[in-house]
């Protein structure tokens, strides 16, 4: 207790002012820690990658995080557990819907084991979240328990259950990766039991017989997907009128949807839910069309509201410190990631731009490079998408409708995975690979890809567009062959030279 007192002195009197925090601190006996060259909020994609380079490069660093286990929505109840049941659902329709009888191999009956396959899921996100805690200790990043909170330019406190201080940090620098939560629908409250959101989604007791969604982006279709492939009769209801979210090709989403209608998913565009209530074991949802404001009512079992995330920037201490939010409580920040105080960062879904793990990543990285002085830059242009369904879809770039709002000429080249040899074996050829090309340079401005091992594929579009590629180029690249990314190369052959070889 004494040593601990000493050092509270030595923090103060760096500082010359004595925060109520701090002044507690004093009087308790609080763990303190000597200064430290960065702390980082949140120990997501953004916050844990952030963490690990900047210890890389030097840094005395320190990660504070709010949850038990670390990773953040992404690892927790997001990406992760997700791509599990995306992938194990995927097996699971294959063998119960014929798909396996017809390659020659018969299973007998098929049963679906559905907390045996939560299990499963758990068992990849356990596996995950420990791997970090030892790239922590491997990297020497201190990790804190708590929810941290700026309680000075230089100086963070982690606050415990009971919101009391436990921990303060003295530092030179402050990244802010606190990521994003589950957008709230007015009127709507979420039990995770019968009305959930994605992270109920993820943990269902059973396979509900109806499910309904209000929102057919990323999430809402990649969700539906796996309790439609498990049983569900799924309906998507959306506010806007195509699929698959914001930045999609609406050429691309058009097919998109068509796909996954012939999966059993089904789509109610150009509607709004107005209201839901649960009534006799259902949930009954009202919707409207915006377009001749048409009232009906649906009934489910399961309510699952996808309507997107906002930014986690409330209870940081960051009005305190005159860091003000933007009207989507984002934290506003430059080229650098430097808000208003050039010492504190943001990264990730609290700022401007894709909520996206990788971009996230990225940023983390960039973030820490500049803080020693390296040079920052990213290209948002050329962070890519993916939705997770099968086939997979996936997009960098331009999209048509961009091209034409710009009043950028551009062209063409389509190639089918029908055409595709490795598709034709594998017999997965829904889909195709849509490239959009500069007009007069030929430089590559957009990659679309709805197919076997879209999320794969797009990086070598991302990558082609990080050098200034031209389709030319990619299309004089040798690919191996059979394999699937030979249609990425005839796409952009199309595009560069208007025929593809291998499509009529």
């Amino acid at each position: 207790m004494q040593s601990s007192l000493k050092q509270v002195t030595r923090l103060v009197t760096k500082q010359n002012v004595l925060s109520p925090y701090l002044g507690s601190v004093q009087i308790r006996g609080y763990a303190t820690h000597d200064d430290v060259d960065l702390v980082v909020i949140g120990s997501g994609p953004g916050g844990y990658v952030g963490a690990i380079k900047a210890s890389q490069l030097g840094m005395k660093t320190v990660c504070i995080e709010k949850n038990a286990t670390l990773g953040g929505t992404c690892l927790n109840v997001g990406c992760i557990p997700s791509k599990a049941l995306l992938n194990n659902s995927h097996y699971f329709h294959m063998a119960k819907g014929g798909d396996l009888a017809n390659r020659g191999i018969e299973c007998g009956d098929v049963k679906l084991n559905l907390e045996k396959m939560m299990g499963e899921k758990t068992k990849a996100v356990g596996a995950l979240t420990g791997g970090i805690k030892m790239l922590f200790k491997g990297n020497k990043v201190t990790h804190l328990e708590g929810h941290g909170k700026i309680t000075g330019p230089n100086q963070v406190s982690v606050l415990g259950p009971d919101g009391e201080v436990t921990e303060v940090v003295n530092t030179k620098n402050i990244m802010i990766a606190t990521g994003s939560e589950v957008t709230p629908f007015p009127g709507i409250d979420v039990d995770e039991e019968t009305i959930v959101s994605s992270t109920g989604a993820l943990s269902l007791k059973e396979v509900p017989e109806k499910m309904i969604i209000i929102g057919a982006g990323v999430i809402g279709v990649e969700l539906g997907s796996v309790w439609a492939r498990l049983g569900t009769q799924v309906t998507a209801v959306e506010f806007m009128g195509h699929v698959g979210g914001m930045g999609i090709d609406m050429d691309i989403s058009k097919q998109f949807q068509r796909i996954m209608t012939k999966q059993k998913l089904k789509f109610k565009l150009n509607t709004k839910v107005t209201a839901a209530k649960k009534e006799g074991g259902k949930i009954t949802v009202t919707v409207e069309s915006v377009k001749d404001g048409k009232v009906e009512n649906m009934e489910a079992d399961v309510l699952l509201v996808c309507v997107g995330r906002r930014p986690y920037t409330q209870n940081l201490g960051l009005e305190e410190l005159g860091i003000e939010l933007d009207n989507r409580g984002r934290v506003p920040v430059n080229s650098r990631f430097q808000s208003v105080l050039p010492n504190v960062y943001a990264i990730g879904d609290c700022i401007a731009g894709p909520m996206l793990a990788h971009k996230a990543e990225d940023e983390g990285i960039i973030a820490a490079e500049g803080m020693v002085g390296g040079p920052v830059h990213i290209d948002y242009n050329c962070v890519p998408s993916v939705v997770y369904t099968h086939p997979e879809l996936a997009w960098v770039g331009k999209n048509e409708e961009d091209l034409k709002s710009e009043g950028i000429e551009y062209k063409i080249g389509k190639f089918p995975f029908a055409a595709n040899s490795r598709a034709k074996c594998n017999n997965d050829t829904d889909g195709l690979v849509k490239i959009l090309g500069d007009k007069k340079t030929d430089r590559l401005l957009g990659a679309h890809i709805i197919g076997p091992g879209a999320g794969e594929m797009i990086n070598e579009a991302a990558l082609a567009m990080e050098y200034g590629a031209s389709c030319e180029d990619i299309a004089r690249v040798c690919h191996a062959h059979p394999t699937c990314s030979e249609a990425f190369r005839e796409a952009n052959l199309a595009a560069w030279s208007g025929k593809a070889i291998n499509n009529m």
